[in-house]
């Protein structure tokens, strides 16, 4: 038997519901580091969370928001930890004025997502779930779809995520486009796609999938209406990305012939978003933020974002920082 530290030396809130829910017991490596893990929240309320982070030294954070509020209320806060990539809901400049770093996880779940992004195009492409939701109505019909390697694949963010879609693609053979103003072109051609301005990728290509940093609107009615008609729009990145009622316009007028999301803008609470409307059923994908669900992912996120929590509370520095707020952002998730 492993036997435990007999002192408990700090306490880790931890407000992701996936944490330690993989192969690997992270509470379990906490405890052997002398720490003991206390569980919060995932949407953040600060009423809620108030009295947890008194007595927090760490706090490995989910997506929900993370402001100057919730570290004020965290006196003793030496580290927060994002669970995942995406740091446009933390306040880091807040976290910078009170000397707490904070850190993510980069890599841990891109090729979790990219597998994801994947997923969303051919189904969408191939109308699979409308398919499937038609015949255990005993409608046997058939829409036709289109082949991925006969489309001109537009890839807009080319970092982890991005690069990890465009290896995937390459056995199925599209022409790949990717837009990403923080990479060279040579970089972009070296990793198998064609460097092209944003504008350009919306203008040429039939399937655009988003991999960009949140806090950003990337896809207007403007936009949109500079599409090829029957364009597939895929989004595992952000819902703030896309104006929703834009997007349910285009589907209905067939500029987009299919969207397919792995969340949409508000998350959890998008149950009034124009996109879920029943008209659109068969042309709609959303599932429900599960792109960064694998257990590979899960143990990865878990177990980067404990590697750093513990590193900062024995006084080290820790792997991953994010940079300064004015540095470039990295891609989400």
């Amino acid at each position: 038997m492993v036997r435990r530290k007999a002192t408990l030396m700090g306490v880790i809130l931890v407000t992701s519901r996936s944490f330690s829910d993989g192969d690997l017991d992270l509470v379990e490596r906490a405890a052997q580091a002398g720490h003991r893990i206390l569980r919060g929240p995932a949407h953040h309320d600060l009423d809620e969370l108030r009295v947890l982070l008194h007595g927090a030294d760490a706090w490995i954070a989910g997506t929900g928001p993370v402001t100057d509020a919730h570290l004020a209320a965290g006196a003793k806060l030496k580290v927060v930890a994002r669970y995942g990539v995406g740091t446009e809901a933390v306040d880091l400049e807040a976290a910078r004025e009170r000397g707490i770093p904070v850190t993510n996880t980069p890599g841990a779940n891109a090729d979790a997502v990219a597998d994801h992004a994947v997923g969303l195009m051919l189904a969408a492409l191939r109308t699979i779930p409308d398919g499937d939701r038609r015949v255990r109505h005993g409608d046997w019909s058939v829409r036709r779809g289109r082949e991925l390697g006969a489309a001109t694949v537009g890839i807009v963010g080319f970092g982890r995520i991005g690069q990890g879609v465009a290896r995937r693609l390459g056995g199925f053979g599209p022409r790949l486009l990717a837009s990403d103003p923080f990479l060279p072109a040579e970089l972009v051609h070296d990793r198998g796609a064609e460097p092209v301005a944003l504008d350009d990728l919306f203008h040429t290509a039939d399937v655009i999938t988003l991999h960009a940093p949140g806090g950003q609107r990337l896809v207007d009615a403007d936009r949109l209406a500079g599409m090829r008609p029957g364009t597939v729009l895929v989004n595992t990145a952000r819902g703030d990305l896309v104006d929703e009622q834009a997007v349910a316009d285009a589907l209905r007028d067939g500029t987009l012939a299919g969207y397919a999301a792995d969340t949409l803008d508000g998350d959890t609470a998008a149950h009034d978003s124009p996109l879920l409307d029943p008209d659109l059923a068969d042309r709609v994908i959303v599932t429900p933020h599960l792109g960064a669900q694998t257990t590979q992912a899960v143990d990865n996120m878990g177990s980067l974002s404990l590697g750093d929590v513990l590193a900062v509370l024995r006084g080290a520095a820790p792997a991953h920082p994010v940079p300064a707020p004015a540095s470039a952002p990295e891609e989400t998730r």
